[in-house]
């Protein structure tokens, strides 16, 4: 039988009001007034219709940590936050380090069905930095890796680096480095600053990550090979990525809602949930990160989704685990500081959530125009619906939210995905 659904009368990117016919998975039909029999209908009349997103940071935690997150709840929440497709990062337990590991996180997305999940594969063996990962086989696998990243580790080794580097040139792979040096970090809880000194936490300085952007920068240029730099967060960072870019070379980065949104002056409250890694700034960095992410210096949003069950956080800070969850709430924090104000256009908005973020990872079928013939990978938006983050609707198996009781704007009111409706909002 053929499935068929209509969206009526929402303004795709922001721009132009027409109706949206969806067969078996495929757009088949934009116009103004379409009538359809037999179809299941969404009135979208006075929201917006974007491409979905992407996601190139995601922590779904299997397999070996399921007490965290699973790829099913993983998954949900990213639909629920208008993703269709995920990259499910390396360090699982075991890590995904060979073929074997990353065709399994992959079957299992494909069965969970409700997103996209693209494994990442570890650079090194075990995420230890010592020897190279089988990238090969992870890249010839049914997985067909392309990103590669020990995240939450640095490669620090620069010749580690460089060799990763040669080594994923020959498939067209990206590195998705971790900008920390280990022996500036060690020890370190939070930023380094006014505030860790009043609370009598090791201070992160910003120069461990802007040191490890700049070396990485000029390794990849040398061997002409692509770098990614996950979760930028100082304003020193996106002044060597914007030098970077202006020479013509081949770096991508991202920043994260949280280091769009918190400071450091959150950790005033002792509250671990507010311990991230790489730490919140300052708000000068936040400034920093918010101009580039408009004036294209920074390419994508990721939101490092990364959760932790209750007995991690809830206890001191120095043994807490680093992290938050961010799948959910992603959206609503970029309309509420940048959409709402004019700074980032509708069509920004979709580059930054959706195609660039595709284009980086190689998802083909990804972040592409909403067109006639092109899969029905949509997000459905209510620019002035207003939400209040309560951490216990969560999807996410873990409820390390930083934004709990925040009111945001932006609300994914619907997701679909190859034209099957994942989420909607009183669903």
């Amino acid at each position: 039988m053929v499935k068929k659904i209509l969206i009526k009368g929402g303004s795709i990117l922001g721009e132009t009001k027409m109706d949206i016919l969806i067969t078996d998975g495929l757009i088949s039909e934009i116009a103004t007034n379409i009538e359809s029999v037999s179809t299941e209908i969404i009135d979208a009349t006075g929201f917006v219709i974007l491409p979905g997103f992407v996601d190139l940071h995601t922590h779904l935690r299997e397999p070996g940590r399921e007490n965290s997150e699973t790829i099913a709840t993983g998954s949900l929440a990213a639909a629920r936050g208008g993703y269709v497709a995920v990259s499910a990062m390396a360090n699982t337990l075991p890590v995904a380090d060979t073929s074997a590991i990353v065709e399994q996180v992959l079957a299992i997305g494909k069965s969970v069905g409700l997103v996209d999940v693209f494994p990442i594969g570890a650079v090194t063996k075990g995420l230890e930095g010592h020897e190279l990962a089988d990238l090969g086989s992870m890249a010839h696998s049914n997985a067909k890796v392309r990103v590669f990243s020990d995240d939450g580790n640095c490669v620090s080794d620069p010749l580690m680096m460089r060799r990763a580097l040669e080594y994923v040139k020959q498939f067209d792979g990206v590195i998705a480095q971790h900008a920390q040096d280990p022996r500036l970090t060690e020890g370190a809880q939070m930023n380094e600053g006014a505030v860790a000194s009043t609370l009598g936490l090791k201070g992160w300085p910003a120069v461990a990550e802007e040191a490890i952007i700049a070396r990485d920068i000029l390794l990849a240029n040398m061997v002409g090979s692509r770098l990614h730099i996950c979760h930028v967060t100082t304003k020193g960072g996106v002044e060597i990525i914007r030098w970077a870019k202006s020479q013509g070379m081949k770096v991508t980065a991202e920043v994260t809602p949280h280091h769009l949104l918190l400071t450091d002056e959150s950790a005033n409250s002792y509250d671990p949930i507010y311990k991230v890694n790489p730490p919140l700034r300052t708000q000068s960095d936040i400034e920093a990160l918010r101009e580039a992410l408009v004036d294209g210096t920074i390419d994508i949003i990721g939101t490092d989704h990364a959760p932790h069950p209750v007995e991690s956080k809830e206890c001191e800070w120095q043994n807490a685990a680093f992290g938050m969850v961010g799948l959910e709430t992603a959206f609503p924090i970029l309309y509420t500081t940048l959409i709402k104000n004019g700074r980032i256009s509708w069509q920004r908005a979709t580059e930054v959530m959706s195609s660039a973020p595709a284009r980086i990872g190689g998802y083909s079928n990804h972040g592409r125009t909403i067109s006639v013939g092109e899969p029905a990978h949509i997000a459905i938006i209510n620019p002035s619906g207003k939400f209040v983050v309560d951490r216990a609707k969560l999807a996410s198996k873990s409820k390390n939210t930083p934004f709990h009781g925040m009111e945001f704007e932006g609300i994914v009111v619907a997701t679909l995905f190859n034209g099957h409706l994942t989420h909607k909002v009183g669903n």
